[in-house]
């Protein structure tokens, strides 16, 4: 029985819990199929961080659920133990060991007997960062350096080529992480995840940006020449406005080619504003990294022709509620909201701090680049 009498669920109910998890159904939906409350199935989620437990397989020799129900029928009969165990063709001793310690002859039940044991056979292998000390801490500091686990998992395979010891997969890192029952990584750093959630969820769908209004004479993406397109040439990039709470706003610009990224403080989300901080900052790189700029639809682009005359660069503008066109932009921002989350007031940042947050993520590997890190690859195209 669970706590406050309730009782808890059987086996069939948590693997139909774990199954619906994993296709993606919310907490409220999954209580309200099994008829439960959410708090419920939250504690059974939250059990594991979300990570559904790997299927579980008895032995032939281990009593089945349907014995143990010919079990609980033969003592509500009165029959002794050895009178069941004979129609079972199972030792008498077998069948008495599984009365005793499941409540005796009052209050064995079938199914919480069934439950019991199959709690009882788990055998969970140690985990790895649990035996593995130095790589533990290793592991730790990544992670509170803001790296992911793949990122961390990749990094230790090519710098200790030759020792497999230090090897450690991604999925690893993450269920040491998010089943605490390991005891190897401290909750806390779950925080340092570019998404924070206390479980892993199913991915969902993609959300709407949104219609934007008309911009004169915007450019279309459509019209930007090749090398933009194959990242073969440095000097594109892609814009945006990061949002934070009190119409607060940070104009982020990736370099397509490199994913180098750089932060400019903006007064606000007026087009003049936002259109001379842009230009301001991006007058400072040499004239190879100012090739052209491409944006969404927000009006803080209308005035797009004095940023081209004040730097050079063509301005391009997606085609409406496309995120997916600007996607290195729109992957950063996401790693952004680990030092900007959402809802948090940006107009106290200097620029001095945002100078700081790139220099973080441009010192950080990236799959994409093999590893390499924005910085590094910036400073080969300007060698």
């Amino acid at each position: 029985m669970a706590k406050g009498g309730r009782r808890g669920f059987s086996h069939e109910q948590k693997a139909e819990i774990w199954a619906r998890w994993k296709a993606g159904e919310c907490v409220s939906d999954v209580a309200r199929a099994l008829a439960v409350p959410g708090s419920r199935v939250h504690h059974v989620l939250a059990s594991r961080g979300g990570i559904a437990p790997l299927a579980r397989k008895r032995s032939d020799r281990h009593l089945r659920m349907d014995e143990r129900e010919e079990i609980s029928r033969g003592i509500a009969a009165a029959e002794k133990p050895a009178q069941i165990a004979a129609r079972l063709g199972r030792h008498r001793s077998t069948v008495g060991r599984e009365i005793a310690r499941n409540g005796g002859l009052e209050r064995y039940r079938a199914s919480e007997a069934d439950a019991a044991a199959l709690e009882r056979a788990a055998r969970p292998k140690p985990c790895r960062l649990a035996q593995h000390g130095r790589l533990r801490r290793l592991v730790a500091q990544k992670l509170a350096a803001n790296w992911s686990p793949e990122q961390i998992s990749s990094w230790l395979k090519k710098r200790f080529a030759q020792d497999r010891s230090w090897h450690v997969s991604h999925e690893t890192i993450y269920r040491t992480l998010f089943v605490q029952a390991r005891g190897a990584l401290k909750k806390e750093l779950i925080a340092h995840l570019r998404s924070a959630k206390r479980l892993r969820c199913a991915k969902g769908v993609a959300h709407s940006t949104g219609l934007r209004g008309k911009i004169v004479d915007a450019v279309s993406i459509r019209e930007r020449p090749p090398e933009v397109e194959d990242r073969a040439v440095p000097g594109h990039w892609e814009g945006d406005l990061l949002c934070g709470s009190s119409n607060s706003y940070i104009a982020t610009l990736v370099e397509r080619q490199t994913r180098f990224l750089m932060l400019v403080k903006v007064p606000g989300k007026d087009t003049a504003g936002v259109v001379a901080a842009v230009s301001k900052h991006v007058r400072k790189l040499p004239a190879q990294l100012r090739r052209s700029l491409t944006w969404d639809r927000g009006h803080e682009m209308t005035e797009h022709k004095n940023l081209t005359l004040a730097t050079d660069m063509k301005v391009y503008f997606c085609d409406p509620q496309s995120p997916w066109q600007r996607g290195s932009n729109e992957n950063t921002n996401g790693l952004l909201r680990q030092y900007f989350p959402k809802r948090t007031p940006l107009s106290g940042y200097s620029q001095s701090d945002l100078d700081k947050v790139a220099l973080s993520l441009n010192t950080r590997p990236r799959k994409t680049l093999g590893f390499d890190t924005p910085a590094e690859r910036l400073r080969a195209v300007l060698r």
